[in-house]
């Protein structure tokens, strides 16, 4: 009787060390899958940042090659304006065709013209709000169908975010944080998450003041606003015209019947220095969608990436 209970003893014993084995073996299998996974999943994330770096290479290059073509005008009909459709990277990658690889790597992107919209640090320069900046703003918030009132509040808080040059600056002085992007907007009394959504596609925040528009890709809305008199109605049919016949000279802008007897107060040009661009990268099971802000300072190919942000 007391060998049966022995016996019984060391098989409960051998039971529980084999449960207790085969648990410590199925951890560090698990262990090791989740570590396996985790160094994939980095590596996919520095592959799509290796293909978003040539893909912004590959807009800067666009953006060199359109302004030797063109120096004096930025218009929609540009090669730089032409949307990149989904387009699969297998197809250029060689070695799939040597090992039968499938990486599933797609490519997609577009760029916009930054200056089509309006930037809100020209609301104020040097801690001083510029009442025709502010003019224009008021009339592009009509025009979307929002307070116009709701501009003061954004002009006072870009001149108070502004940094005065060194020599002016008080020790005491106490500045805001500046605006960087549209839902920075939200720190104004007034605006709402709507109200910026309605807004997002107009405005832009650049990194410097006293940019221009470009009269040669802004939209109606934008174009009304430039100019006090100008109707909306008036502003979209100079964008109907617009697609045959761009204003190569600011004289061109201004010579149109639209604007006859009409004056602009705020400076405007038919070219621009700064683009949006838009990737999204899709490698496997990981996607990374940007968009960058492309600076073409002047009549010389040197852009350069000025910021980008993941979304």
């Amino acid at each position: 009787m007391k060998l049966r209970r022995q016996r019984g003893v060391a098989v409960i014993t051998a039971l529980l060390l084999t449960t207790l084995a085969v648990t410590i073996v199925a951890s560090l299998f698990w262990q090791q899958q989740v570590q396996v996974r985790s160094m994939e999943n980095q590596r996919l994330q520095l592959q799509t940042r290796w293909i978003l770096r040539g893909a912004l290479d590959l807009s800067r290059l666009i953006l060199n090659q359109d302004v030797m073509d063109s120096p004096n005008i930025t218009q929609l009909n540009g090669v730089w304006a032409t949307p990149l459709e989904e387009t699969r990277l297998d197809d250029y990658v060689e070695r799939e065709r040597l090992q039968g690889e499938n990486f599933d790597a797609t490519l997609s992107g577009r760029m916009t013209d930054a200056q089509s919209r309006y930037n809100l640090a020209n609301l104020a320069a040097s801690k001083q709000v510029d009442p025709n900046q502010l003019a224009v703003f008021q009339k592009l918030l009509t025009n979307l169908r929002l307070d116009p009132g709701l501009a003061q509040g954004v002009a006072d808080l870009v001149a108070r975010s502004q940094t005065l040059p060194l020599q002016q600056k008080q020790a005491t002085t106490d500045e805001p944080m500046e605006l960087v992007r549209a839902e920075d907007l939200l720190a104004v009394s007034g605006f709402t998450p709507p109200a910026i959504d309605q807004l997002r596609d107009y405005v832009i925040v650049l990194p410097t003041n006293g940019t221009n528009i470009n009269v040669n890709t802004a939209p109606a809305e934008l174009l009304s606003a430039l100019v006090p008199q100008l109707s909306l109605s008036e502003a979209a049919a100079m964008v109907n015209a617009r697609k045959t016949v761009y204003y190569r000279q600011k004289a061109d802008f201004t010579g149109t019947a639209q604007m006859s007897g009409k004056q602009v107060f705020v400076p405007y040009d038919v070219r621009s220095d700064y683009f949006l661009a838009y990737s999204r990268v899709k490698l496997d099971r990981a996607t990374l969608e940007t968009q960058a802000l492309l600076a073409r300072p002047g009549r010389v190919p040197t852009t350069t990436v000025a910021w980008i942000r993941e979304y």
